[in-house]
């Protein structure tokens, strides 16, 4: 039994629920965070792993959530140089093209110029451009230019028919990192972040909620004044479920599928694709010798079912990049799919498509005391979701502190934007047994603690057991202890994506090690 009193108990161990944590924390708040399973594992580690201002959004004309999310890139940018940097994007156009779309945009121009019914004009995608390149007060990432695909090298991958390609701007971030170096930074203010702990019970009792928590070591009853509902695809199930609660409100749960092929193209920019469905997605440089094409959009019932990329979404996503690609794209190249699920906010929508990536934060207090219902969001705006529900909470239990994570590195990221080179060359120079492949990997993933993960070693012998493909005794010791990983799957799917690199039988051995650590860690005094 444990009878001290938290401020905020929040379930759900995604992006949304790590961000609140550490901004609830960094205000003094005494916070719990509870996930049933690995931090990040569900929808937040399965995006497009993109800090984007949602281009396509200006069809449905969310201005508001398309500013916000520009102003938040450079924002996130500057805070997180390490896991997070500016990428260009081309995006091809040929004057024929025709798309199946029922967005405001098309039906405006189907009635003010019905000639144009099923065509997305190039002065109409150039005025989108303009309005993405201005409405966030873009500082730090270049401009739209045109591209003469003809001539640019951007253009040897595509068919011919592309000659013209518009490039803008918009970031790469490691999607699952960011969540768990929110957690890390929530714990290191004082936050308690338990993994493995599913809520299974919270009930009213004399104006605080008594939570029952099944963690690895047994029933856990823990006491708060207020809970945060940030459990994603589940948040439904928490408030009918777990909270018993009786409210109208839900989620439209989307499936989003990706696949991995081996690197198609040379450069590293990424593809923006229009599809004739209306559709969009994206081909990207994905882990030095990948690319990674996705995403879908399909309904997706229940959240207990794990989500899977299909057999046909597969082919819906090969057909799609092979109408650009000069090589068509074919399903026996798929090395690795995988699939998350969007929990939307239901509008009402008639698509998935078009149902809304914004957030809608919801104060319940029918049960006497009160619950904060997430819904919705993208991983771009999670930090401005956080103090948006800081600010609800506030007004509920009571202000503490200011506003603070604008500007307020991870962990790690406390360097400039543009300092990840020289961050790499002081690695090589300081670590002559590492290749410039793994310092950059280091770099990429740690920031400035990547020193501090290697120490005082000077040779690789130095830092353990060597479970392949750069991953040592070394940094899994510091993912096991400062990171909340407990199997192989966390570290090489979550942590790192170094399981596109190792076999079933190196993953199999790095769990064993992991779990060995863990009986010794478990009976020692």
């Amino acid at each position: 039994m444990d009878d001290d009193i938290y401020d905020l108990l929040i379930i759900g161990g995604g992006i949304n629920g790590c961000g609140i944590a550490r901004d609830a924390a960094g205000r003094g708040y005494r916070v719990a965070l509870c996930e049933q399973g690995d931090l990040a594992s569900a929808t937040s580690s399965a995006s497009t792993k993109l800090f984007h201002g949602g281009l396509r959004y200006l069809e449905y004309f969310e201005f508001r959530l398309v500013r916000e999310a520009l102003i938040e890139r450079e924002t996130l940018l500057r805070a997180m140089p390490h896991i997070c940097w500016p990428m260009r994007f081309v995006l091809p156009y040929h004057a024929d093209q025709r798309f199946e779309s029922d967005t405001p945009t098309s039906r405006l121009l189907s009635r003010v110029m019905p000639w144009m019914k099923g065509r997305r004009p190039a002065w109409l995608i150039r005025l989108g451009l303009f309005l993405y390149d201005t409405m966030g007060g873009r500082k730090i990432l270049p401009a739209t230019r045109t591209l003469d695909l003809s001539t640019a090298p951007e253009g040897g991958p595509l068919q011919d028919k592309y000659r013209r390609a518009y490039e803008y701007s918009d970031c790469w971030i490691e999607d699952s990192r960011l969540v768990v170096l929110n957690a890390r930074d929530a714990q290191d203010r004082g936050a308690t972040v338990l993994t493995r702990s599913k809520v299974t019970s919270a009930v009213q009792e004399g104006g605080l909620w008594r939570v029952t928590v099944d963690t690895s070591d047994g029933p856990r009853v823990m006491t708060a004044r207020m809970l945060v509902n940030a459990a994603g695809p589940w948040v439904g199930s928490v408030i009918q479920g777990t909270l018993r609660l009786n409210s109208r409100d839900g989620v439209r749960l989307v499936r989003g599928s990706h696949i991995v092929t081996r690197r198609l193209f040379d450069h590293d920019k990424c593809y923006f694709f229009q599809g004739t469905d209306g559709r969009i997605i994206f081909a990207i440089p994905y882990e030095t010798d990948f690319t990674l094409i996705g995403t879908t959009d399909a309904e997706h019932p229940d959240p207990d079912a794990p989500p899977h990329c299909t057999t046909s979404e597969k082919d819906y996503l090969c057909r799609f990049a092979s109408e650009y690609f000069r090589q068509p794209v074919t399903a026996d190249q798929v090395i690795w799919s995988y699939s998350g699920v969007r929990p939307l906010f239901n509008d009402g929508a008639s698509s998935a498509s078009a149902a809304t990536r914004d957030y809608t934060l919801k104060i319940d207090r029918s049960a006497g005391a009160p619950v904060l219902n997430i819904f919705g969001g993208k991983i771009t705006t999670y930090r401005r979701l956080a103090e948006s529900a800081l600010k609800k909470i506030g007004a509920t239990i009571g202000e503490r502190g200011a506003p603070w994570t604008a500007g307020r590195s991870l962990p790690g990221g406390d360097f400039a934007v543009d300092g990840v080179e020289p961050l790499i060359a002081k690695m090589l120079r300081d670590y002559r047994f590492l290749t410039e492949r793994w310092a950059r990997r280091l770099v990429r993933a740690y920031g400035t603690e990547a020193a501090v993960i290697l120490g005082k070693a000077t040779s690789a012998e130095d830092l353990g057991q060597a479970f392949g493909a750069t991953l040592t005794e070394r940094e899994v010791t510091w993912l096991m202890d400062r990171e909340f990983a407990r199997t192989a799957e966390d570290v090489v799917w979550r942590r790192n994506r170094l399981g596109l690199r190792l076999d079933a039988e190196e993953i199999a051995a790095l769990d064993r090690w992991m779990k060995a650590r863990q009986d010794r860690r478990s009976v020692s005094p």
